[in-house]
């Protein structure tokens, strides 16, 4: 079974999984979307790291020290960033983190992940207005969004073609050129949103 959940929350997505193999779904991989296989209901401590790697020996290394530690990987890439473990072995602590410091310092990863990728669309979307292939004006005035030569001066039958005809472009024109602004401000929430629950573990340390 496959499942699309989206979290911020580093303890709510290990709740919500926890949760999942108790109802008889036990994590495989974790890609865009959870694949899960059916087993018997049980309970299981399933615990998330965030880190990426330079090379596949520091990776491999990273969860042969888990594996010592009773912990199984079992989902996560090189430079996915989330790191995701299961406890196999009974003699294993409660968590993968052996302070709250290094709890906190997930969050404040992910936060500089999300505030990277939206700076990195900054310069493309500034890119693409002062080459006019973005017209922000079109934005105040909808009009500019239709290209059809001398189409707001047609009358009648040949406007209503002409308009309608060239209406599923225009808003697809404005859809695009909306992609880059709301995926900066999209980024920039979620990188907000982590540093917020990094400064709050803080406070709780």
């Amino acid at each position: 079974m496959k499942k699309f959940r989206f979290f911020i929350n580093f303890s709510k997505e290990e709740e919500w999984l926890n949760e999942m193999a108790k109802s008889g779904w036990d994590l495989n991989d974790k890609n865009i979307k959870y694949e899960f296989s059916k087993i018997s209901p049980k309970n299981t401590v399933i615990k998330i790291d965030y880190r990426n790697f330079k090379s596949n020996d520091d990776f491999q290394g990273y969860i042969m020290m888990f594996k010592d530690f009773g912990w199984k990987h079992i989902a996560g890439k090189r430079n996915s960033g989330k790191q995701y473990f299961k406890k196999i072995d009974d003699k294993a602590g409660e968590d993968i983190f052996s302070d709250e410091v290094s709890k906190a310092e997930r969050y404040k990863k992910l936060s500089n992940m999300w505030l990277t990728l939206a700076i990195c669309y900054v310069p493309i979307f500034i890119s693409l207005i002062t080459t006019k292939v973005i017209n922000v004006a079109a934005f105040l005035n909808p009009k500019l969004f239709y290209y059809t030569p001398g189409l707001w001066e047609k009358t009648g039958e040949y406007f209503w073609k002409a308009f309608l005809f060239e209406t599923p472009f225009a808003m697809m024109r404005g859809i695009l050129w909306l992609f880059f602004p709301f995926i900066i401000i999209v980024y920039t929430i979620f990188a907000l949103k982590a540093q917020k629950y990094y400064k709050k573990i803080n406070l709780e340390i």
